[in-house]
């Protein structure tokens, strides 16, 4: 059984240990030693630590039955070993688990929200609290009550308790283990049972931040980060809200107004803008009509054209197809990619569907659509053909 000073001290940052099993097994070295201060990968959804044994990098560190197995990649060839974990990396873990337990206090006591899920990621942390939807006057209620315990830097301490002594205590969750119960307590103000690693005082914990929310599964998924993490993030904030204000010459604190005025004139120019642009695709919508060449009384719209976008050429296409008799083949050359559309009136009984098939058995070409619009792609060097294809099949369909 492998002695885990980990809960004992969560502090601890080095200690020598003793190898009393080793393994070999896919090209890596799986040890079991006497004691440790490697927190294991995941266990209650906390990540593990990272750090050395004797100099060689901790691959990973699990659970397995009361023991901890530490993956190495390297021959450690002593059976005395000194274990070294990265401290910061456990200072965050630490932060971001103890004020987790806190918010989680925080909604259950403020809103009867109970937390049924949790996930430390590398940047952010988020809990599912059982509420169904968060208004930002709650989301502010609960952010400030959770810091005003750390500020008041009340201890946190943990114990073990037996099955038999748990309704002895105000527990915010049931215990998933019937024996040696390990619970945390923030002074009075919760109590949860948990095996991870946590700070002796809210204080340490630094600051708690909400950063969204949003609905998920029936209940609400809250992202937040603590003390460091919480630090870093006001400070990118911070930056970024400095520059937008230099740009737009005004305070940090008029920045949302500022860009929420050029957002509306934004609006307002691309509603502008999409109707000029139909205004001149109607415009060439009717020249490329008067430019079409009758056959058999249905007129053909014949154009293979370059650097031309195919929203404008759809957009053409779909004003013209209003007209009676009516085929329109266009050929498009955009940055060495070749794309074709075919359409045709409503009027007329041509399955363009089929002719795409019988053509694409002929050429490699990709495309698809229905019986009056095909569209599709095809090399720039048989582009022509493909165009030319087409409308000798049409103008053959109705013969």
């Amino acid at each position: 059984m492998t002695e885990k000073l980990y809960l004992q001290n969560p502090y601890l940052r080095e200690i020598d240990g003793r190898i009393i099993e080793k393994k070999y097994m896919n090209n890596r070295y799986y040890l079991k030693l006497n004691r440790t201060i490697f927190y294991p990968n995941l266990v209650g959804g906390q990540p593990g630590d990272i750090g050395t044994i004797n100099g060689v990098e901790v691959l990973e560190a699990y659970e397995e039955g009361n023991d901890i197995i530490h993956v190495v990649k390297d021959n450690i060839h002593s059976d005395k070993v000194q274990l070294s974990i990265d401290w910061e990396n456990r200072l965050d873990y630490m932060q971001q688990h103890s004020g987790q337990h806190l918010l989680s206090a925080a909604f259950y006591k403020l809103y009867n929200g109970e937390t049924v899920g949790f996930y430390i990621g590398k940047e952010y942390v988020y809990i599912d609290v059982t509420i169904p939807e968060l208004t930002e006057e709650e989301v502010d209620k609960i952010e400030t009550f959770a810091n005003r315990i750390i500020f008041s830097n009340f201890q946190i301490k943990s114990y073990i308790i037996e099955k038999k002594d748990v309704e002895k205590i105000p527990v915010r969750k049931q215990p998933t283990v019937n024996s040696n119960i390990r619970i945390v307590e923030i002074d009075g103000i919760d109590f949860s049972p948990c095996g991870g690693t946590h700070h002796r005082s809210t204080g340490e914990i630094g600051l708690i931040k909400i950063r969204k929310w949003e609905k998920y599964k029936g209940n609400t998924r809250v992202e937040f980060v603590c003390g460091n993490r919480a630090l870093k993030d006001y400070t990118w904030k911070n930056k970024y809200i400095k520059d937008i204000g230099l740009l737009l010459s005004s305070k940090d604190t008029d920045v949302y107004q500022k860009v929420n005025k050029l957002y509306l004139q934004k609006e307002d120019l691309e509603k502008e803008n999409r109707d000029l642009r139909e205004r001149l695709y109607k415009y060439k919508s009717e020249e490329f009509f008067k430019e079409s060449i009758n056959i058999n009384k249905i007129n053909y719209i014949f154009k293979e054209l370059k650097d031309v976008d195919y929203k404008e050429i759809s957009f053409i296409s779909s004003y013209l197809n209003n007209k009676e008799n009516l085929i329109q083949i266009y050929g498009l050359n955009n940055d060495g990619k070749g794309q074709f559309l075919i359409s045709r009136s409503n009027n007329l009984d041509i399955n363009l569907k089929n002719i795409l098939k019988d053509i694409s058995s002929e050429i490699s070409i990709k495309g698809g659509g229905s019986l009056q619009t095909v569209q599709g792609g095809c090399s720039i060097d048989e582009l022509s053909m493909v165009i030319n294809k087409f409308y000798e099949k049409i103008k053959a369909s109705q013969s």
